[in-house]
Order: C-alpha cells, then structure tokens, then sequence
C-alpha cells in the first residue's frame, strides 16, 4: 500500500513551497492528503498531479463544489473544521506549510493520533513536530518518519 502524506496549511504566500511538496512526495510514490480547498491544498496537490501522482482532498462541506481541479478522490464530510481530524489521520505523516489556526488543530490532531508531523520553516513551533528548512527536506523527514512508525 502506497504512503500517504498529508499536506495541511494555508495562505497564498505559501502555494511554491506547496506545490514543490506536492510534486516531491508524488515522485517518491506517495499519495498526497489535502483539505481539498484553495491555496496551499490546491498548490501541494497541483505538484502532485504534475508528477503524475495521486491525490485525495477531505471537504469541510456538504457537496464536491468548491473542490480544487488537482483532485483524483474527493470525500464529502459535511462536517466544517472537524474534517481536519480526518485529513492528518488519513496520512501516515503530515507536512504543515504555513497556515493558521485550523493548521494548528490539524498539527494538534496529528500529534494527539500518534502521526508524524514536520513543520516547513516557517511555520507554527508546536513541541513534538519536526521542522524542516527546504520542501525537500520536510518531504525526506514526512516518508522516513512513515516508513518507521508503519501506521499504515
């Protein structure tokens, strides 16, 4: 079964670093996990896509529409921010990239479930998640750490 990594995060200033991220994990062969929105969702899953990976976004409403383009597997839940929970816990590890307080939880929620987490500088300085300097760097960090916790 291919490794999952959950890209979580927000804000247009971050969308390069995104979709570097995006596009590294889909050439190491993982799947990539977003929320399925705009900005950095869109941007890691884009990178995903660019590589010919595979991508899967969680929506916080009720129906498909404001999914972004770059989506192979679209999951309704209707359920607003509480999807977060189930972003970081469908990843067998999860790379935060910029974001705000819904990042937060996320990065929260991963820790709480056991799942590695790395922190793409800059970005929220949470104790227990890993950070990393460059794209490359957080994506080598996210599949070592999937690798070695199997939580697949």
């Amino acid at each position: 079964m291919a490794i999952q990594v959950s890209v979580v995060g927000s804000g247009t200033e971050h969308e390069a670093n995104a979709e570097t991220v995006g596009l590294l994990l889909a050439e190491r062969g993982a799947t990539v996990v977003t929320g399925g929105l705009g900005e950095v969702m869109a941007a890691a899953s884009r990178g995903a896509k660019s590589a010919g990976g595979t991508t899967i976004g969680i929506l916080p409403g009720e129906t498909r529409a404001a999914a972004n383009e770059w989506l192979d597997h679209v999951v309704v839940t209707g359920i607003g921010h509480g999807r977060n929970l189930a972003v970081v816990a469908s990843g067998d590890a999860v790379i935060a990239v910029g974001g705000r307080y819904g990042t937060l939880a996320e990065i929260g929620f991963a820790l709480t479930l056991g799942r590695p987490v790395v922190v793409l500088e800059p970005g929220w300085a949470v104790d227990g998640a890993q950070r990393a300097q460059t794209p490359a760097e957080a994506v080598e960090f996210a599949l070592a750490a999937a690798r070695h916790t199997g939580v697949t």
